[in-house]
């Protein structure tokens, strides 16, 4: 009797098996991330160093994103994703050799930053490109809105996790938690087929040499004024939104007096609004205008969110701002993404995806680097009791420790507000479902 060969996942099935594989593995990376994060604020009290290890961490993916776009456009996605994880998975083995043998410094997160970040860059353009050829364009907003619910949904519970089990595993624990979650997103791709995209016309375009195709998601994205509108809002936006939530845990701890407990209750709230957010948008999947979720959502997300987060001076106004930021995430990215995945071919999504967040993420370090000296060196002492500042908008954010990011938050939330709805003011930014067309359409009526 001969045996079938027995089928391997496909479809919806496929992307839910590596859906659950990336929740696991995201728990355990929130997990350390929670743990160090409150090791590098009891050795240092200060903003600045936190804020430094996501400046190490973002600039390679901002800065080498086109380069990786080439690699992933050029290679297998899969192996591009599992590439990822294992950088992540290496990083961490290095940072727990380095603190049991009691010579973990700063300076080693801002290094291990960089590595991984260097090779995440290569996680979210090969994700995405590979979900436009696992799903039809019509669950494209849902499974974005799985994503976030998957990011967010670790968030959940890491620092619940992390909080009860800290005290007996030590970092020490949280770590090898981490490393077992990566080697389960690792062993979930093996398992899963990720299909590679045909060749298309804009594919066709783009080859050439290594910079040459390098620098052709540049050049899609310039040819198409819509695209760029869609990406300016989100340098914008992005630049004021990072400015102030790179330096949320000083403003939380510093306020709270170093209060862990409420440091991760924020956080947890802030995750389950995104948790709630991304189920609404798995359900509902977005309004029928992609454009909408986006500069609506940024506007909603700063001024009811962001703002509200600085005004605040206790956990239950905490809880609320932060739950409504987190909640319109998943409509904003979920609905943008669904927008590009419908537009832009698939065999060119790697280097257009990286090129669009090299865009978007452009301004991004600069906000890390003046984040924490902002706040440190002007902001907060102007805040303090007796501050140059103090008077004009003690009534407003209080004054004292971390008042002076309480401001900034209030501040940059109402600029994000009003970049949202600039938007609007751009037929090219405001049709651009419109003016642009499915790549699906293309390639029917190149056939035709």
């Amino acid at each position: 009797m001969i045996e079938t060969p027995k089928k391997r996942p496909s479809g919806i099935v496929a992307f839910t098996i590596v859906w659950i594989g990336q929740i696991v593995s995201l728990l355990g990376t929130a997990m350390s991330n929670f743990a160090l994060t409150l090791w590098a604020y009891e050795v240092t009290g200060k903003a600045t160093p936190l804020a430094m290890v996501a400046f190490f961490f973002m600039t390679p993916m901002v800065v080498l994103g086109p380069f990786v776009g080439v690699l992933i456009d050029r290679g297998n996605r899969k192996l591009m994703m599992m590439l990822s994880d294992l950088a992540a998975a290496l990083t961490t083995v290095l940072i727990l050799i380095l603190y049991t043998t009691d010579a973990l410094q700063i300076w080693h997160l801002y290094v291990t930053a960089a590595i991984s970040g260097t090779f995440q860059g290569f996680q979210w353009p090969a994700y995405s490109a590979a979900i436009t050829l696992m799903l039809p364009k019509e669950q494209y907003a849902r499974a974005n809105g799985m994503l976030d619910l998957a990011g967010n949904a670790s968030a959940v519970f890491a620092p619940l996790l992390a909080g009860a089990l800290i005290g007996p595993l030590g970092i020490v624990g949280i770590l090898i938690i981490d490393l077992l979650s990566a080697a389960t997103a690792i062993g979930v791709l093996l398992f899963v087929p990720i299909p590679q995209p045909p060749r298309s016309e804009a594919g066709r375009e783009g080859e050439g040499s290594f910079f040459k195709e390098a620098a052709y998601g540049l050049r899609y994205i310039l040819a198409r004024p819509s695209l760029l509108g869609l990406q300016t809002v989100f340098l914008v936006a992005n630049f004021f939104n990072v400015l102030a939530f790179v330096i949320l845990a000083p403003m939380i701890l510093g306020r709270t007096g170093n209060d862990e407990l409420i440091f991760g209750s924020v956080q947890s709230a802030g995750a389950v609004g995104g948790v709630v957010g991304g189920l609404v948008m798995g359900i509902w999947g977005g309004p029928k205008r992609r454009v909408h979720g986006v500069l609506l959502g940024w506007f909603c997300m700063g001024l009811l969110g962001q703002a509200l987060l600085g005004l605040g001076q206790a956990l239950p106004v905490w809880i609320v701002a932060i739950f409504v930021v987190a909640f319109f995430g998943p409509l904003i990215n979920g609905s943008n993404q669904a927008i590009w995945q419908a537009k832009v071919a698939p065999d060119v999504q790697g280097r257009v995806f990286a090129t669009r967040r090299l865009i978007a993420w452009l301004v991004s370090p600069i906000s890390q680097l003046l984040a924490g000296p902002l706040a440190d060196r002007v902001l907060e002492p102007a805040m303090a009791d007796g501050g140059s500042l103090a008077p004009v908008f003690g009534r407003l954010v209080g004054t004292g420790t971390g008042a002076g990011i309480g401001l900034l938050f209030v501040a940059t939330g109402l600029l994000a507000a009003l970049t949202g709805l600039s938007g609007y003011l751009f037929p090219t930014v405001r049709n651009a479902e419109e003016i642009l067309p499915d790549h699906d359409v293309v390639v029917a009526t190149a056939k035709a």
